[in-house]
Formats: C-alpha cells, structure tokens, sequence
C-alpha cells in the first residue's frame, strides 16, 4: 500500500528514531517497504537498512535528486516522505489507512501531511519563535513530511532534482487546496 522514502544524511540515529516509529505501520500491513537514501560509503545507514529490514539506496547528489531517486525505486502505489529524526505519533496508522481510501475512491487528488510537533527536548527561543511564525504564514514545511499517491506525484513532475529547495517548490504545487493536514502529529527535532 505505501512506500516510505527518507534520505538519512548520513545520521543514524535519527534514521532509528524514525524506523522505530514506524515499526508499528509495517506490522499493520499499511507500511510494504521503507527505503533509506544516502550517499555511497555511509556503511552505518546501511548496516541500520539491513537490520532494519529495508531497502538502501546510494544515491550521490542534492537531496531532492535522492528523494526522487527513492520514488523511482519505490514499488507501491502510495508515497511517503519523511525526515531522518521525524518521529509518527501513534494514531497515524489508522489515519494514513483512511486517508489513503478516501482519496483512492475519489476523482480529485489531494496528498496529505502531518501536523507539526516540536520536540520537547528542542530549545526554546527566539529562533523557535520565529520558526512557529513562519509555520503559520507560510503553511506547512517539508519536514511534516508528505503523503501522495504515485501517479499524482509523477503528474507533478515530483522533487526537481536541480530546482533549490525542491521540496517547498513541490508543496507549494500542490496548493493548500488539494494539501490536507492530517490529525496525525510528526514531532520534528
């Protein structure tokens, strides 16, 4: 049913964090295959791939081009992307599983992501500040990750391996009209 993409950049143990709080969604049978993209040489995301039970993708190059490499790769219907260190509160799995439904019987394309958390461990200040502010003017960031069907991410030309900041270019594509904010919290570190 879904396929979860996540360039790693070459840290591990924010990769674990976010395997682990998907263990729950592959156990469901929503989650077919997690796929982790970093550059070649990095032996400990791909020793984490290999325990983990994923696929590892050495891709060289932006982390837009990696994103899409990752989706070229993927063998289901629906996509997922995530952060390395993002962590899936519980309740996403049923959510995920509904909003997948709900817009596969639909004519109209909509992609979904998740609602921003920030970690309790995370400082407060100013920047954070700042950064909720930003949230709220501009709409939801990259790091909440993203939920789209395959074809609808293919009609859209999906990350643009040489545009700067691809990712935000891709959500602002999708338009806050077919973008839904899922209950389902991320907490982002």
């Amino acid at each position: 049913m879904l396929s979860v993409i996540i360039r790693t950049e070459g840290a591990e143990g924010p990769a674990v964090a976010t395997l682990a709080a998907l263990v729950p969604g592959a156990a469901a049978g929503v989650i077919c295959e997690v796929i982790l993209v970093d550059r070649p040489g990095t032996s400990a995301i791909e020793r984490v791939a290999d325990v983990a039970g994923c696929r590892f993708l050495a891709f060289d190059g932006s982390r837009a081009a990696a994103l899409a490499a990752g989706a070229r790769r993927a063998r289901s219907p629906w996509l997922m992307f995530l952060h390395a260190g993002a962590v899936l509160e519980s309740g996403w799995i049923d959510e995920t599983t509904q909003f997948i439904q709900r817009v596969s019987g639909s004519e109209r394309p909509r992609a979904g992501i998740f609602r921003y958390a920030r970690s309790p461990y995370a400082e407060k200040g100013f920047r954070e500040l700042l950064e909720r502010l930003g949230r709220m003017i501009a709409g939801p960031w990259a790091d909440q990750g993203l939920l789209i069907a395959r074809d609808h991410y293919q009609r859209l030309g999906g990350h643009a391996p040489d545009a700067r900041r691809s990712e935000a270019k891709l959500l602002r594509q999708l338009g806050r009209s077919s973008l839904t904010l899922l209950r389902s919290r991320i907490i982002v570190a």
